[in-house]
Formats: C-alpha cells, structure tokens, sequence
C-alpha cells in the first residue's frame, strides 16, 4: 500500500504489500519486498534491498547500497519467518547489513536515534538501543545486545552472544569477546578496562559524585589486588546505594561469557 505522497523513483521496485508512510522517499534501483513497513518522513537512497519483515520507524534516512532484512549467514536458519525492526530516527550509512533474526529471538532489534556508519555489520537477533553509535565497518556476531549510548569505533569486532554496556565506548580496530560492563573506555588486545568514558558520561549530565563513585567501583574491581569474585562482593557491601554502581553489579552479575 503505497501512500499518494511517497515520491517512488521510477527503478524502484516497491512490493504492492509494503507500507509506506507520508513523505517517504525511495531512490534509483532499490527494491522493497513485501511485508516491509517504513514510517512517514523516512528516506531511503538508491541500489538498496529492504527484505520482506522489516518494520521501519519514522524519519529514518537509509544512504545507498544497504542490505536490510535478509536471511542470517547462519547455517541453523530454515527459512522460519523472522524480521528485522528498526526505530525512529535511524541513521544508515553506505553499505550496510543487517541480517534479519532466527527462531531464537525472532528478530533482530535496532533502537531509536542509532547512527551506523558505513559497511557495519549487524547480524541476527541483535538487540541494539537507543542512541548506539556503531562506527565504519564495526561487525557484530550474532545474538550481540548492546545497551544504550554505547559506541563502537571503527572496524571493532563483538563475538556473538557477547553483550556491551550502556555508554561503553570500545577504541577503534579493537575486539570483544567477553562483555563489556556499563560507562567504561575498553581498548587493547585483549581488550580490557581502560578507565571511565569520562566525556560521554560528562556530556550526558553525570555529576561528578557519581562519577566518583562509577570509578572507585571500577578501581576495586579491576585494579586492586582482590580476585574479581571477593571485589564484587565488597562492591555490592559497600557501594550498591548507588544506581550506577547497582547496574555494574547487575550487569556483572548476569554474565555468561565472563568480562573483559
């Protein structure tokens, strides 16, 4: 179903059975399946391929040569019917993929007010919120969930199932195979703490109280002479009073892979 306003360029191949809203632009040689939605005031550039069960949200610009929605490079996937929803306010860059999920989650999930840079990898069942910034050519395995205001620099490498902390930042060319626990500069081979994300947190309004308090948990969990499973618990004897540190804990506390 197609809206009167949506100017279509004339190469494009848009499916009778895809939704899309007002003021959606489609470019030269892109073709949009079936079953695809796109919400009003989204664009969408030329040579792209938008795959059948992808749910687009509004003002979403979509740059060239991407692939959205297709099947998983997984060799379990049999051809279950999955999708691939994206948020509003969406920014993708050239060269892009995004593969769709498999029975296990059932999708893949992209937040609101992402920006993936050019020729990032985003593979099946990922979970990406709010505000991520994924950098040119930054690749993540499958089944990856990656928290809110998390940045990942170029060409940085996530295994699947790993997980990455809100407001993270991994240094380029790095990569993950463990988590990442929330508001650290992670870098290195391994990879391994670094310190705070002290600009990203400072430029989202955290005081220094809390900052101080984020760093002295952070100081007795990596850097002091206790093993992880003894600093882990004077962290939550001491310090869980806090929200942040509550959230370091919770999040150390529910890994499967182990942290860097």
């Amino acid at each position: 179903m197609h809206n009167i306003t949506t100017p279509i360029h004339p190469t494009a191949q848009v499916s009778s059975d895809a939704r899309l809203g007002n003021k959606v632009t489609i470019g030269a040689y892109t073709v949009i399946e079936a079953g695809v939605t796109i919400g009003d005031n989204s664009s969408v550039g030329n040579f792209n391929t938008i795959c059948t069960g992808t749910i687009i949200g509004e003002k979403c610009t979509i740059f060239h040569n991407c692939s959205i929605g297709e099947i998983p490079q997984d060799l379990k996937y049999k051809g279950e019917q999955t999708g691939t929803t994206i948020g509003s306010n969406v920014i993708v860059r050239e060269n892009v993929t995004i593969n769709r999920g498999t029975a296990a989650y059932g999708k893949t999930t992209i937040g609101n007010n992402v920006l993936l840079m050019a020729a990032a990898h985003i593979a099946h069942d990922c979970v990406i919120s709010d505000n991520v910034i994924m950098a040119n050519m930054a690749t993540l395995g499958g089944h990856v969930e990656i928290k809110e205001y998390a940045s990942l620099g170029g060409g940085v490498l996530v295994h699947q199932f790993c997980r990455i902390g809100a407001h993270v930042f991994i240094g380029g060319g790095f990569r993950a195979v463990q988590d990442v626990p929330p508001f650290i500069l992670a870098a290195g081979e391994p990879l391994r703490y670094g310190g705070l994300n002290s600009i990203g947190l400072k430029r989202r309004g955290f005081s220094p109280e809390v900052l101080t308090n984020i760093k002295m948990a952070y100081r007795k969990y990596f850097r002091s002479d206790l093993s992880r499973l003894i600093a882990l618990g004077e962290i939550k004897n001491e310090m869980a009073k806090s929200a942040e540190v509550k959230e370091i804990i919770n999040f150390i506390d529910a890994s499967e892979r182990g942290i860097i």
